[in-house]
């Protein structure tokens, strides 16, 4: 049995999530198909974490053990070949099989991409351009960047983030290496926001994330930046750890996997594709 570490990019519009579903197209569910044709082994592949449907992935990183012996540059290859265009696997390693996708991550790195209307000289507003839009939220309200900053800034360090969790107990557990955190403790290392040509992007890095807990901090600065909340309001929203003293969950679309970090280890054999991504 050889342990493997993937990394995958995907775009997430047409997919119903990560996580394996009955007659649901997701991302852990065509990755299992393509090991089984090349294999013909039955698999289920362990991501770093279950994006929701919707949500895309720069750098995910699942890891599987199978018992075929196959080169890492030819077993890229095929996967690719029996993937669908929207999910590419542009990295495999051979690893120790003590490695878990899922419990050996120490930081991940999400994105967030709001389209942002400010109004141009001469026109009534900005339109999302309709390639674009399965990538941002296409927020209709104008928001103040210095006041998206000053909220993102109270949220580094370590917090009980309860009141950005999804309300389902069930999908507030931990789901991070253990040891980390517990309950509905994390840290985060980094928050601040940076604007680009047409969009606003939230960067984050933390130990770990509650579920729906970066479209929920994200929607409540939202407020934040359109003046329905003060950015010192993050801390008594924090406080509160109750999810009905936060704001909206931002929408899917707009959210990224950027990266997954692991201790040092060597690997065994590695192979990436460096072609870029569309």
């Amino acid at each position: 049995m050889t342990q493997w570490k993937l990394t995958l990019s995907y775009d997430g519009t047409s997919f119903h999530g990560w996580q394996v579903q009955p007659g649901l197209a997701t991302i852990q569910g065509r990755l299992a198909q393509a090991i089984e044709q090349i294999t013909g082994e039955t698999t289920l592949p362990q991501g770093s974490g279950r994006t929701d449907a919707g949500v895309h992935a720069l750098a995910q990183v699942a890891s599987v053990g199978i018992k075929a012996s196959i080169p890492a540059a030819n077993f890229l290859r095929a996967l690719n070949s029996n993937l669908p265009p929207s999910i590419r696997v542009t990295a495999a390693e051979a690893v120790s099989e003590n490695f878990h996708a899922r419990y050996g991550a120490v930081r991940k790195t999400y994105e967030y991409r709001i389209f942002e209307r400010r109004e141009r000289a001469g026109s009534e507003g900005r339109v999302c351009s309709p390639f674009l839009a399965p990538y941002v939220w296409d927020c209709r309200w104008p928001v103040d960047f210095d006041r998206l900053q000053g909220a993102a800034s109270r949220l580094v360090g370590e917090h009980d983030f309860a009141s950005f969790a999804a309300s389902d107990p069930d999908r507030t557990t931990r789901t991070d290496p253990p040891g980390e955190a517990s309950g509905t403790v994390r840290t985060v290392f980094f928050s601040a926001w940076t604007r680009g040509e047409d969009t606003l992007v939230y960067r984050v890095i933390g130990n770990g994330f509650l579920h729906h807990m970066v479209r929920n901090i994200v929607g409540t600065m939202v407020d934040v930046g359109r003046g329905s909340l003060e950015p010192s309001d993050i801390d008594r929203i924090l406080a509160a750890r109750d999810r009905t003293a936060a704001g909206p969950t931002a929408p899917a679309s707009g959210l990224f996997l950027v990266s997954i970090e692991y201790p040092e280890s060597p690997g065994k054999a590695t192979f990436e594709h460096n072609e870029e991504q569309p």
